[in-house]
């Protein structure tokens, strides 16, 4: 069902990932910055999706150990213009290491209550208010949220992006955010072919995601499959836009309208331009030591497999987060975190009741951070999912239950 097409953006990335690690001899300014991961995993027996399974996280099949890491490079030229690029190397990657991000950033000083900055290159959208820790990581769990675990998964701005912010005094300080990208027209395939997941791993730049065993058979197409998911295959452009306001001692609201204006008709060796548009809205706040995430997403993706036939997936999430720093009840360096999720997709289709499902998790994290440089993080995860296609994998009642616990230790640098 899946090819493999050359994606278009690749020459624009591995130009700004060869700026990033080849011009620091002449910078006048360069930071390097990274982390090593070891975990120890207690996974449902489920096969996990990344394997072409059906389960919803990053692991499956039982107890295991996995290792990886990360490094990022901050190139600054001047105090205006910089240059980054994100990599990756774990065990799950097929080619060892694969870029996250590769971008230029230019973000000039402020000309009184008025600033902006562009992005250009490969990076992740703005809309996370939950991973904002090196890497595109969260600091408060080791698995994201179910919507941020699609945005890593599916959705990478491949163009450019920029910012408008007014700062006024008794209101705090307004963001219009405004971006155009190519080479993001797979997105949406995941969504509709497996639904919603939950994990702590981006698809790498030049990745080929594996899609659901089941799934294929479904549609009677050859497995096991992989598909790119930042390819260009309609010649449009897509775009997102949003609002953000944002007050000290208060907090942040955000909203943001993603469209990638994928035309549903268009396919290319075999890889369908999905059409994916959705709204996000979100909120965060600081009372004392204790911190609020909200995050709600909407939205929905089609494709014609068999035109004039549309095939459109809705979809819609939700999560609430708290994390709270024990310092304060005497146990300085430690943070207790909290996330309920809720999930659902609707497939308006030949089989909706078989591809359409509903879920709900709960995450419990606790962490210890004597430093900079260092964090141990356990965690468990609960969650309950309906979805007819688990009959496909024996599961006849179409309902699981699955849990995960992990112990991380990470070394920062």
């Amino acid at each position: 069902m899946f090819g493999h097409p050359h994606s278009k953006g690749c020459a624009l990335v591995a130009a700004i990932l060869i700026a990033a690690w080849a011009a620091p001899a002449r910078a006048l300014d360069f930071d390097l910055s990274g982390y090593g991961d070891a975990r120890i995993v207690s996974a449902p027996s489920m096969t996990g999706w990344l394997q072409g399974g059906l389960g919803k996280f990053r692991y499956g099949g039982g107890a295991d150990m996995q290792f990886e890491g990360a490094v990022q490079g901050d190139l600054s030229v001047n105090d205006a213009f910089s240059v980054i690029a994100l990599a990756r190397a774990d065990e799950e990657q097929i080619n060892g290491v694969d870029a996250l991000e590769a971008y230029l950033s230019w973000h000039p000083q402020s000309a009184g209550n008025l600033s902006w900055s562009v992005k250009a290159g490969a990076f992740f959208p703005t809309i996370s208010l939950e991973n904002d820790d090196l890497g595109w990581t969260s600091p408060y769990t080791i698995t994201y949220s179910a919507i941020n675990s699609w945005i890593g998964e599916e959705l990478r701005t491949i163009g450019t992006e920029g910012t408008l912010r007014l700062h006024a005094d008794n209101l705090g300080s307004f963001s219009l955010i405004a971006a155009l990208d190519c080479c993001n027209d797979p997105a949406g395939a995941l969504m509709a072919d497996r639904g919603w997941a939950m994990d702590d791993r981006p698809t790498g730049l030049f990745e080929q995601a594996r899609m659901p065993d089941a799934t294929e058979k479904i549609f009677h197409a050859p497995f096991p499959a992989r598909t790119g998911l930042f390819d260009e295959i309609d010649h449009r452009a897509g775009w997102y836009g949003g609002l953000n306001w944002q007050m000290a001692d208060v907090g942040k609201i955000s909203v943001l309208r993603y469209d990638n204006d994928g035309d549903p008709s268009r396919q290319m060796g075999g890889l369908f331009a999905w059409e994916t548009k959705f709204w996000s809205f979100g909120a965060r706040t600081g009372l004392g030591p204790l911190v609020l995430i909200a995050q709600q997403l909407t939205g929905y993706t089609s494709i014609e497999r068999a035109p004039p036939v549309e095939q459109v997936t809705k979809f819609q999430s939700a999560f609430l987060l708290a994390s709270y720093d024990l310092g304060g009840l005497g146990f300085d360096d430690w943070r207790a975190s909290v996330r309920a999720d809720v999930f659902q997709t609707r497939h308006i289709a030949a089989t909706p009741s078989v591809m359409s499902e509903d879920g709900r998790a709960l995450t419990l994290a606790l962490s210890w951070q004597p430093g900079v440089s260092f964090r141990l993080t356990g965690e468990a995860l609960l969650m309950h999912s309906r979805k007819g296609e688990y009959s496909f994998v024996g599961v006849p009642s179409g309902q699981v239950g699955q849990s995960q616990f992990q112990l991380d230790a990470k070394v920062f640098f």
